[in-house]
């Protein structure tokens, strides 16, 4: 039989889209807030060209950022946290006019994937909880980001690799700093 072990904490990621920029903000703003957890970096901003899904929702124009916060993140914590910015975007919608003027997909970044929340059921999804299905949208090996099949195509982007980078070796920055905590 297997050894049973909490598997060790990762690095909480947002990916946001909006049509107006000034979006971008007011969501790390309010993330910061209700997920009790300051961002850290912050990704460039890339125009979202990749699929007119949003458009109906966002404008003809859409734009990407992605926040990586500070606190490192315990990994079963994912649909709770899904869910808390389902109910920002809803919030954001219902104060500002209605709709959905940003969408806020959560995931976590690992030293060997990259990981998503998502509401939508698909047939290489796991299911969490509460309505919340996980996907490995990247898979990292050999020192390269891996797309697979069902990789959504701006996250098999070069640019989006270079700031999951970042973040992946801010991941094995922090967890060497924990173990130097306590071993000394």
């Amino acid at each position: 039989m297997g050894e049973i072990k909490v598997p060790e904490k990762a690095k909480l990621v947002v990916g946001l889209l909006a049509g107006d920029k000034d979006w971008f903000e007011l969501a790390g703003q309010e993330l910061e807030e209700i997920l009790d957890n300051k961002v850290e970096m912050v990704s460039d901003i890339w125009p979202f060209e990749n699929s007119s899904y949003y458009e109906s929702e966002l404008g003809s124009r859409v734009f990407r950022q992605f926040l990586a916060f500070s606190e490192l993140f315990a990994m079963d914590h994912l649909a709770d946290t899904k869910l808390a910015t389902n109910g920002l975007e809803q919030r954001f919608g219902s104060s500002f006019g209605g709709g959905r003027p940003v969408n806020i997909d959560p995931g976590y970044i690992t030293l060997g994937s990259l990981v998503l929340a998502t509401t939508k059921k698909q047939p290489h999804r796991i299911y969490l909880s509460k309505g919340i299905f996980a996907e490995l949208t990247l898979g990292f090996e050999s020192g390269c980001w891996r797309t697979w099949q069902w990789t959504y195509p701006d996250y098999a982007s070069a640019s989006y690799f270079g700031f999951f980078s970042q973040v992946r070796l801010r991941l094995k920055e922090q967890r060497l700093e924990s173990q130097d905590k306590r071993s000394g």
